[in-house]
């Protein structure tokens, strides 16, 4: 497996276990995630109005919140592969239509940021 997959994949099982208890030792960019994390809650709110923050899996939320962190702060990858890569975590960890949500959400950032 991809290092930076299973990197990726601690990341998010870090920031949903940090929505039940404070995590010690958080990778940095978990950190950084969490730093930032009001405001990717709002471009959440924004992208998916129909579905409240508070009822969206947990899962998804983390899923969300990494890729919006790549997309929008850390700019290392295209966003193709940033998306791909939410997908596959969604598909990895998520539900069953968690992959179609996390995509969708994305692909209206990605199309209003060009």
């Amino acid at each position: 497996m991809d290092p930076r997959h299973k990197k990726r994949m601690k990341i998010v099982q870090q920031l949903f276990s940090e929505e039940f208890i404070p995590q010690p030792n958080l990778l940095t960019k978990t950190k950084e995630i969490l730093k930032n994390k009001e405001k990717f809650i709002d471009i959440i709110k924004k992208y998916a109005p129909k579905y409240p923050v508070e009822k969206i899996a947990k899962v998804d939320l983390a899923i969300l919140q990494l890729a919006l962190y790549e997309l929008l702060i850390e700019k290392k990858n295209p966003k193709k592969v940033t998306i791909n890569e939410a997908v596959e975590l969604a598909k990895e960890f998520g539900g069953e239509k968690s992959y179609a949500f996390i995509n969708a959400i994305l692909g209206k950032v990605v199309s209003e940021i060009e």
